[in-house]
């Protein structure tokens, strides 16, 4: 069904007087670099617009060093001299972080491995569900829900089954250097649910990393990472968006982000309301609150806290059995357990410091408190099992965290070689009540499975990277160290440990030709349920993929385009046990095939971004007969046109496509129907400080399913088995 959705922002700046002395900041590619942090000695600070521009005022006469700061590029600076100076203080980045080395500035690509979506993606976008965000990445990555939006994503790539991003390999989400996938969950192992308390108008970037290649990341970081990171301060001292659209959809955008010197902060709410298509209304209701206070301590050290409160309460239409749907005798927007649904509470303490030395290292540390609760109410397969009482259960999960992260980064030589030297250590703590209750309504009746668990990962990793042949070949290696302890109440405590290698290579044969060959390794890991591995401590407790990736990339004038292969080894498969709602590993696999990316400029204003993820098989390794894995498409492709500010409008047309996938192992006939969504957004400068938006999520409003599983009902004491 198709959703429409009108958002008016407005956006109040308090002026001063008259400009002195205008700017342009600009990445390596000559495109403007939005929210670049610039200042004027200890005068004064300035934040670029969306295109790149800065301005001070009043500055008095004298010889100033102009400094520009942004994430992912090495600061540049400049002298300049007041009033001396002839028009403009232009700034242009020439080199990316040794941290981000490859990363796609806008919308080029510069290596396989890695992408990066900045802040203008996410302001054109009216967002109702976390899910959007992982759609506009172009990564192939498909992400689900199939509780109506207020549950966790559901992920699968490279064909395989991620669950809820944390199993068979793992999708590793963070956000500001917090891990977001919940270990030892209520719900899954790596819960998402974290994410309901972002807002998207304070992205600042994503990046994306397909694979485990970074040994700054561990659990979970088997098929890639996401990392999300927030701005800092907000272009304007208030921002005001609201939104409405069909299914009683409404939501609000409140912030307000000071104007002070060495100090960037805002303090921001969102609300929204929807009842979403279903005839038993969803009632999705989310409350966040995101704060921020950054302090410069000088020109080349800052400090800062973060505070993230989330609220979210939804009810579902939950599953649906398909064989009712399709005959006719169950709407594909009923239900069949009207008290299906959930509620979280999410709050998140975080500080953290950097500082950079005259000599260009830089070091870097946060950390960071957080405590939430959740209930699940869910119901798989009604009266399948209990004919008289029903099938629903309540999973809950009340969880404390803590973690800190460190990292150092030392340029130098080796010889005459230029080299960059990378070392840190990660801390992450979790205290969790995790339970599985058989219920009445939402008041549960009893107790399946009740747990006490503590679960704590330390780890170390380094890595070197050297630059050679005048910088036409690239070579990287690194080492992490992760060590497990699982604890249950009265049960114990084990441990697991393990070594991860990570080596890439990028060599361009000839500066005159656009061309660079990559070669990327890494092996990832992702841990197993703490119940599990205490109930079951002969099974392995760790599970490793070994990623394989090699390509090539090439940016000619207005097009750029990117091809690699890959394989991919999975040391085992994770398997759920709902029994206790835990889960357990079964068997090596292997997965291998290709993707291809594409950026077209074809005008200054309109560019064709695509991508496209074929697996060409996915199977399990050894024993006489092949078993395939299932309930992951094997074709994942995304594409987007986006127009860029003309003539006060913007825009994108976008659309994301995936194939049928099999969802039993021995029969091939029995499949999850595969769909192509196209969704339609366009934005329009109506005055300076005021913006209308409108977006069409489903334009073509095509029916389809983001989650489907194959397994048995009945919908009634007295209903067949289907």
């Amino acid at each position: 069904m198709t959703k429409f959705v009108l958002a008016l922002a407005a956006t109040l700046t308090l002026q001063a007087q008259s400009l002195q002395l205008p700017g342009r900041v600009t990445d390596p590619q000559g495109r403007p670099v939005p929210l670049a942090r610039v200042t004027l000695a200890d005068l004064a600070l300035a934040r670029t617009d969306h295109a790149g521009i800065f301005t001070f005022r009043g500055v008095p006469a004298g010889t100033y060093t102009l400094t520009a700061e942004s994430p992912g590029f090495v600061p540049v600076s400049r002298q300049i001299t007041f009033p001396a100076i002839a028009s403009t203080a232009d700034l242009q980045f020439t080199a990316l972080t040794s941290k981000t080395q490859s990363l796609v500035i806008t919308s080029k690509i510069l290596e396989p491995g890695i992408d990066l979506r900045n802040a203008e993606t996410f302001n054109k976008t009216l967002f109702t569900r976390d899910d959007q965000v992982l759609n506009l990445l172009n990564a192939g990555i498909n992400a689900g829900q199939h509780e109506g939006g207020g549950k966790s994503l559901e992920i699968r790539r490279f064909g395989f089954n991620l669950d809820h991003g944390g199993v068979n390999g793992g999708l590793k989400v963070l956000l500001d250097g917090v891990q977001q996938n919940q270990g030892t969950q209520g719900h899954g192992q790596g819960y998402l649910g974290g994410l309901k308390a972002m807002s998207p108008e304070l992205v600042q970037e994503v990046t994306m990393i397909n694979g485990p290649f970074s040994p700054e990341y561990g659990d979970f970081s088997g098929l890639g990472v996401v990392h999300i990171r927030q701005r800092e301060s907000l272009p304007d001292q208030f921002t005001t968006r609201l939104q409405g659209g069909s299914f009683n959809t409404g939501r609000a955008f409140l912030a307000f982000s000071p104007d002070a010197l060495k100090t960037d902060a805002y303090m921001a709410y969102e609300g929204s309301y929807t009842d979403g298509p279903f005839q038993s209304p969803g009632r999705y209701r989310r409350d966040n609150v995101n704060t921020n206070y950054t302090r410069q301590l000088s020109p080349n050290e800052k400090a800062g806290l973060r505070f993230i409160f989330g609220r979210n309460n939804f009810y579902s239409s939950g599953q649906l059995p398909l064989d009712l749907v399709d005959s006719g005798q169950l709407d594909r927007f009923g239900g069949l357990d009207n008290t299906a649904g959930g509620r979280a509470k999410l709050g998140t303490l975080s500080g953290y410091y950097s500082k950079a030395f005259h000599n260009g290292d830089t070091l870097r540390a946060d950390a960071f408190l957080s405590r939430s609760l959740f209930d699940l109410y869910s119901n798989f397969t009604f009266y399948l099992n209990d004919p008289i009482n029903g099938d629903a259960f309540q999973q809950h999960d009340s969880r404390l965290q803590e973690g800190a992260n460190t990292q150092y980064m030392h340029p130098h030589k080796v010889g005459h070689v230029q080299a960059n030297f990378t070392a840190g250590a990660n801390l992450h703590d979790n205290q969790i009540n995790v339970g599985l209750y058989p219920r009445d309504g939402r008041n549960p009746t009893g107790v399946t499975t009740r747990a006490n668990a503590r679960v704590t990962n330390e780890a170390g990793y380094a890595q070197e990277a050297v630059t050679l042949f005048n910088g036409r070949l690239i070579l990287g290696a690194g080492l992490r160290f992760d060590n497990f302890r699982y604890a249950i109440s009265h049960e114990g405590t084990l441990s697991a440990a393990r070594w991860q290698g990570k080596a890439n290579a990028a060599f361009t044969p000839s500066k005159k030709i656009p061309l660079t060959l990559h070669a990327n390794y890494g092996r990832g890991i992702n841990s197993a349920d703490a119940r599990g591995v205490v109930q079951r401590p002969d099974s392995p407790r760790l599970a490793t993929t070994d990623f394989y990736q090699a390509g090539a990339s090439t940016n000619f004038n207005r097009i750029a385009l990117s091809a690699d292969v890959f394989l991919i080894d999975h040391s085992n498969e994770q398997v759920y046990i709902p029994d206790d709602g835990s889960s357990e590993f079964k068997g090596p696999t292997r997965a291998y095939g290709f993707e291809v990316k594409s950026s077209v400029e074809l005008t200054h204003h309109l560019t064709l971004n695509t991508g496209l993820t074929k697996v060409a098989n996915a199977f399990y390794k050894g024993g006489p007969n092949r078993t395939y894995v299932v309930s992951a498409p094997h074709f994942v492709a995304n594409a987007a046109l986006t127009l860029a500010p003309w003539h006060k409008w913007s825009g994108s047309l976008r659309m994301r496509a995936i194939n049928h996938y099999r969802l039993d192992d021995t029969d091939p006939s029995i499949v999850a129907t595969g769909h192509t969504i196209i969704d339609l957004g366009l934005a329009r400068q109506l005055t300076k400080r005021t913006e209308l938006n409108l977006a069409f999520d489903n334009l073509t409003n095509r029916n389809y399913y983001e989650t489907q599983n194959y397994f048995e009902s009945r919908t009634t004491p007295t209903a067949p088995i289907i």
